[in-house]
Order: C-alpha cells, then sequence, then structure tokens
C-alpha cells in the first residue's frame, strides 16, 4: 500500500545509498560503496559500532588461506551438516572475499595476535575493536552516520523500485527521511527478544520492511537455532562447550549430551535441569580461552563459579535466525533481492548458499557479512550510477503498512491502542519453547501459526496511541511476521533436513533437496525453488487474516 509522504521530517537527506544497519555487514557495504564513489547514509538502531551481536564478543572467522586442500575441507565439512542445500561456487566467494578482506583489517591496523610460531591468526576477531575499527573507516571513507535512528519503513518511487526510507531518532524524536537510489538491508536476523548476548535490537525489522516492498525470503524454516547459556547469563558464545561434560542435578553425566547434539540437552531441560563443567580442557588451555574470548567468563566471575572444576546450570536460549540460516532471498551474486534497488547482507540476507539449513555459527555468519557487505555496497553504487538522469525525478511514497497506516480518522477510531508488551510475550510463547520450535510436529505448528496470525490481525486492528512507541510497535509486528515466515515454511518442510527436526517425518527426504521461498503479509505463502533457481511449485497460500 503506498502512502503520500508528509512534510514533517526535521532531517531531509539526501544519498546514492542508504545502508540500515551498523554491524560488520552494514559498515563493510557503506565501506564498499563509498569507496566506489557512493555518497553513503547509514543508520542505525543503536550506536554504529557497539551495538548487535558481533560488537558483543569474540567472533570466529571462516577464514581459510587458498591453499586447494584446506579449502576442499572447509566446503566438505558444511555439506552434509546443512543438508546438501549450499552452493559451492558461493562457499569460494566467500572464501576468497573473507579472505581479502581480513587481510585488509590487518592493513588497516586490526591488532591480529600471532600463533605459537609467530605468525598472524586471522581466524577471530575481538567485537569491540572490530567495530571500533569499521566505525572509524566508514568515517573516513565519507559516509554519514545518524546513530540511535531506527528505520520505520521503505520508499519506493512509481516504477516500485526501492528509493529509500524513513525513521525516527530514539534520542530527540525527531523524524529523517533519506532519499536514496538504493538501499541495503543489513538489519541483522531476529532472536524475538530472548536475551541471548547482544542480539535484543535484532527483532527482524529489516525482514517486515523488505517484505512490504515486495521482497521475499528464503530458508525460514532454518530458524531455530539455541544457544547454550549459563542458566543465569545472557552469553551464549558456545565455543568452549565443546570442552564440556553436560550432567543431571546429582552429577550423572547425559548419555550423548554435547556442544554439538543440542536436541539431547533440550529434551533433558524439559524434564529436568541440566548443569555442565568445562573440565575437558587442559589446564594449559584455560588461560588462552580467557584471553580468546573474556566476556564468556564474566558471568562465572561474578558469581564466584570456577566453570572448569566447578558445576552450574545451563539453558538453552532462542537465537533465531540471528544463528539459524534463513533470511531474505538474494538473487545473484550482486546480492541483490527480488525487488530493485534493494540489496541484502549479513544475517538479514539467507546463509542457506554457504551454511545450507544448519548454522554456520559465529564463523561462517562472519564470513558471510563481510562478503556480503562488500558485495552489495560495490553493487549498490553500481546500480546508483546506472539511474543516471532518471534519479534527479523519483517521486517516491512509503510502504510501510503495519502500526504505522491506519487509514482514515473513522478508521482510526475503530481500531484498539497496541498493546505492544502482550504482542511480544506472546509470540514469544510460541517460538521460544523446545517442544514447538526446536522439536516441531505437524499439529504443533499449525496451532502456533493460527494464534501466530490472530496477533497479526490483532497488529492490523491496532494503533500506537504516541509516536514514541513506534519503534517498539514496528519490533513487535516484525516479529509477528517473522515467526509466521518461519512456520509456514516448517509446515511445508515435510521432513528432517539440518537444523529444521519434525517430529513427524524424522529423516531427510532426497525428494525435498530444494529451497522454500516464502512471502506475504496478510496471506503468507510458500513455494519450493531448486537449487539452480528455478521454480518447482506453485506457491501455497495461507488463509487470510
Amino acid at each position: 500500500m503506498l502512502k503520500t509522504l508528509t512534510n514533517d521530517f526535521e532531517l531531509d537527506l539526501e544519498a546514492d545509498v542508504l545502508v540500515i544497519g551498523g554491524g560488520p555487514a552494514g559498515t563493510w557495504a557503506a565501506w564498499s560503496a563509498a569507496s566506489n564513489g557512493a555518497r553513503v547514509v547509514l543508520v542505525d538502531k543503536g550506536y554504529c559500532g557497539t551495538t548487535g551481536c558481533a560488537a558483543a564478543s569474540g567472533n570466529g572467522v571462516w577464514y581459510v588461506p587458498p591453499d586447494p586442500e584446506a579449502r576442499e575441507t572447509a566446503k566438505a565439512s558444511r555439506e552434509s551438516l546443512g543438508g546438501f542445500l549450499s552452493d559451492r561456487n558461493w562457499m569460494d566467494r566467500v572464501l576468497d572475499r573473507t579472505y581479502a578482506n581480513v587481510n585488509q583489517l590487518a592493513e588497516w591496523g586490526y591488532p591480529f595476535p600471532t600463533d605459537d610460531e609467530g605468525k598472524p591468526y586471522r581466524r577471530s576477531l575481538q567485537g569491540p575493536e572490530y567495530m571500533r575499527l569499521m566505525r572509524r573507516q566508514i568515517q573516513r571513507a565519507g559516509v554519514k552516520i545518524l546513530d540511535n535512528s531506527p528505520a520505520l519503513e521503505l520508499l519506493v518511487d512509481d516504477d516500485s523500485a526501492v528509493a529509500g526510507a524513513t525513521g525516527v531518532n530514539r534520542q530527540t524524536g525527531e523524524k529523517w527521511i533519506v532519499r536514496s537510489q538504493s538501499t541495503i538491508i543489513a538489519t541483522g536476523g531476529c532472536a524475538f527478544l530472548s536475551k541471548a548476548l547482544g542480539c535484543n535490537v535484532l527483532t527482524g525489522d529489516g525482514y517486515l520492511m523488505a517484505a512490504e516492498a515486495g521482497a521475499e525470503m528464503s530458508g525460514m524454516e532454518f530458524s531455530n537455532a539455541y544457544g547454550i547459556s549459563p542458566a543465569f547469563s545472557s552469553v551464549t558464545k558456545t565455543l568452549f562447550y565443546n570442552w564440556a561434560t553436560f550432567t543431571y542435578e546429582d552429577g550423572t553425566v547425559i548419555p550423548g549430551a554435547s556442544s554439538h547434539r543440542r536436541s539431547i540437552i533440550a529434551q533433558t531441560l524439559l524434564q529436568q535441569p541440566v548443569y555442565a563443567i568445562i573440565d575437558k580442557a587442559a589446564e594449559s588451555m584455560r588461560p588462552s580461552m580467557r584471553l580468546a574470548q573474556p566476556n564468556f567468563f564474566l558471568p562465572f566471575d561474578r558469581a564466584g563459579i570456577d566453570p572448569f572444576t566447578q558445576r552450574f546450570p545451563v539453558t538453552l536460549r532462542l537465537e533465531g535466525t540471528v544463528r539459524g540460516t534463513g533470511g531474505i532471498r538474494i538473487v545473484d551474486e550482486s546480492c541483490a533481492s527480488s525487488v530493485r534497488g534493494l540489496y541484502a547482507a549479513g544475517d538479514a540476507a539467507t546463509r542457506e548458499l554457504i551454511c545450507g539449513g544448519f548454522t554456520g555459527g559465529g564463523s561462517h555468519n562472519a564470513a558471510w557479512a563481510i562478503s556480503s557487505g562488500y558485495w552489495s555496497g560495490k553493487s549498490a553504487a553500481e546500480y546508483s550510477r546506472s539511474l543516471g538522469e532518471y534519479k534527479t525525478q523519483r517521486q517516491v511514497k512509503g510502504v510501510g503498512e503495519v502500526v504505522l497506516d491506519s487509514g482514515s480518522v473513522a478508521c482510526r477510531r475503530r481500531h484498539r491502542s497496541l498493546a505492544t508488551d502482550e504482542i511480544i510475550q506472546a509470540v514469544q510463547a510460541e517460538v521460544f519453547p523446545y517442544e514447538k520450535n526446536y522439536f516441531r510436529t505437524e499439529q504443533g505448528l499449525t496451532e502456533s501459526l493460527g494464534r501466530l496470525n490472530h496477533l497479526w490481525q490483532e497488529l492490523r486492528n491496532s494503533q500506537v496511541t504516541s509516536e514514541k512507541e513506534l519503534p517498539r510497535a514496528r519490533e513487535a509486528a516484525a516479529m509477528v511476521a517473522t515467526a509466521r515466515w518461519m512456520y509456514s515454511s516448517a509446515i511445508e518442510r515435510k521432513e528432517t533436513r539440518g537444523m529444521h527436526k519434525h517430529q513427524d517425518y524424522p529423516e531427510l527426504d532426497a525428494n525435498q533437496q530444494h529451497h522454500l521461498i516464502s512471502g506475504g503479509l496478510d496471506r503468507v505463502w510458500v513455494k519450493s525453488q531448486s537449487l539452480h533457481g528455478t521454480e518447482k511449485s506453485q506457491p501455497k497460500i495461507g488463509a487470510a487474516v
């Protein structure tokens, strides 16, 4: 639904490229676009360089030197885990680009450590230093940054090409508009406000804005990633649990439980507490572990627990599409979406191309953020140049709908005040429980989807009581929309593949080795697409809500 823009924007900017999101993908996109001659504006919900999951902690990186044997091993290790949905051509591209860009970080002065042989070790990045450097680099490149300025809706021109966005500054309440020739969504995934480390700004906003402009999603059934964390903490860094023993409360070892077999942990948590102790880490390893991920140990230090010698209770926190692989479908090597002028990068885009249907954890996601950010920025700059004189003649309108457009005055009178917190709690009740999301069943998915559709209708029939509530209300709407794409896709994948565990269909089905594309707002639809990009079936459309 197009709507005419008002003129009450306190900040009115023009740019060749607008980047929405200031994490690794967004900053790489902004730097790449600016390096290709574009005027760039980057808007961030928080303070660019400090918000999001990458900035909060250490990050592994899928950094593999160009040795054929090492590259082959790196690619082969993902294929079976991901249900054979990944693409080796994309893997090669990401490995090449990540290798080049991580080396670029070294040239910019990132303080990579050295290994025991004195060689630079470039397979991990400390989030605070990394993102501080990226902010500095994009500022040097001339990028204008709007901090604490969430985008609320995309703009399109008369040909339905994306042409910028509008939003608001959280601190001042001032509205902003950026009219751009191309736009990059780099808003991250959706963790449904689960309190997972660094994820509480990741609520699926970019998905919703993209879908309102007509973009499609891909792989949304691969969205039930859960991270291990101490029961008393939000830290979901899971690497060190590779050296953990998982036990019942009485200290008895839980058969088969491990960091790589979290389903056993989840099954146990449905009945009783689970404890862990990182007792398989040799004494000599422990100091280097603390250096590699210092914030992993902060909750233990505060609680007076030595995780190497004392057991502690653990839980699983939903990380959703942040550590899942679903997101906005990209249609070619430029990282373009299915809508002209709109690109996607990082966790906001599908990562099936390199991970298939199983999480890439931090390292593959970090490589994808670097690579897709670089490609989308370069491509968006080139697209902007291609518009020529046309770009100065475009008339733009907003396409945001839910809670932004309540229609006429008479219509607004019929709308209820939006109970945002209740909507958020209700969607969390459908996606947090292991028995609903981790262990999926036809009945459970159908019942949850019915309740989510009802929540969507509630959003459609409600309005905010003040403009200050708009950012939070849009987050609530984005979470409901994301959950509906997730479960609609999960219902269609009648098998178990990757992280999608379907109790009614526990085996992998060779006939379902395809991607599931989804989209729609009031009517969510799902269709299958072959690994080579050809449509395999007509869309299956859910009931209108």
